[in-house]
C-alpha cells in the first residue's frame, strides 16, 4: 500500500472510531484531523467533505460485511442456516447502528441509494449461490433466482431497516418469502429471529 493510500486508510479508520464513540453529527472534520495529526489540506485531499468521510466508512463496513458473509456462504452448514448467516452478515453490527443510520437521514439520501446499491450487487450473488444449492437439495423450487433475491432484499430493505414493523408483517414476509421461493411452509422462519434484531425498542406490543 503506498503513503497515501496508508494515510487515507488510516484517516477513514480514525473517523469510524470517532463515529462510534460520539456519533457521526457530533464528530467534526477538525476533530479527525487532530487525531490524526495531519494538516486540514491533507484531508481534504482525500476526502472533499464529511459525507464524502462518511461514505468512505460505510463502504468499509460493507466491504468487511462482505467478507463474513462469503465465509457464511462456504460453509458446510443447514441451507436455511446458511441463509440466515449470509443475510446476517450483511447487518452492521451492534455498535455501527448509529452510523448506519447517519446514512439514512434525508440530507444523506443520495448516500444511501448508491450504498444500498453496492449492498444487492455484493449480496445478490452469494444469496443466489445458496437459492441454488436450495434448489439441487430440494428445499427450494423456483426460477429466475437472482431476480426473486433482489427483490425479495429489496422488499425486506423497505420494510424493516427503520425497525418500525408489527408481528403481522414480520409473518406476511415469512409466508411471500417462502412462496417466492418455492418453500414448504416454516422453511424461512428464520428469518423473524433475523428482523427481530432490527425492532424498534419503542415500548409496542406487535
Amino acid at each position: 500500500m503506498k503513503k497515501g493510500e496508508r494515510r487515507k486508510d488510516e484517516l477513514i479508520r480514525i473517523a469510524y472510531r470517532k463515529f462510534l464513540e460520539k456519533g457521526y453529527e457530533q464528530t467534526s472534520v477538525d476533530e479527525i484531523i487532530e487525531e490524526a495529526g495531519v494538516a486540514k489540506g491533507t484531508f481534504y485531499y482525500h476526502f472533499p467533505s464529511k459525507e464524502a468521510t462518511l461514505e468512505a466508512v460505510i463502504d468499509m463496513m460493507i466491504t468487511e460485511e462482505v467478507s463474513r458473509a462469503r465465509e457464511a456462504a462456504a460453509s458446510p452448514v443447514p441451507v436455511p442456516v446458511k441463509m440466515a448467516a449470509v443475510i446476517g452478515s450483511f447487518r452492521p453490527e451492534r455498535e455501527e447502528q448509529s452510523i448506519a443510520m447517519a446514512v439514512q437521514d434525508r440530507e444523506n439520501f443520495r448516500l444511501h441509494e448508491k450504498l444500498n446499491k453496492r449492498l444487492l450487487a455484493e449480496a445478490v450473488p452469494l444469496l443466489s449461490d445458496v437459492v441454488r444449492e436450495g434448489i439441487r437439495q430440494g428445499i427450494f423450487a423456483c426460477e429466475q433466482v437472482e431476480e426473486r433475491v433482489k427483490m425479495m432484499l429489496i422488499l425486506s430493505s423497505g420494510l424493516f431497516d427503520d425497525g418500525d414493523f408489527t408481528e403481522n408483517d414480520a409473518a406476511a414476509f415469512i409466508d411471500i418469502a417462502e412462496k417466492t421461493f418455492g418453500a414448504k411452509p416454516g422453511t424461512m422462519a428464520f428469518i423473524r429471529e433475523l428482523i427481530a434484531g432490527g425492532k424498534k425498542d419503542d415500548g409496542r406490543e406487535s
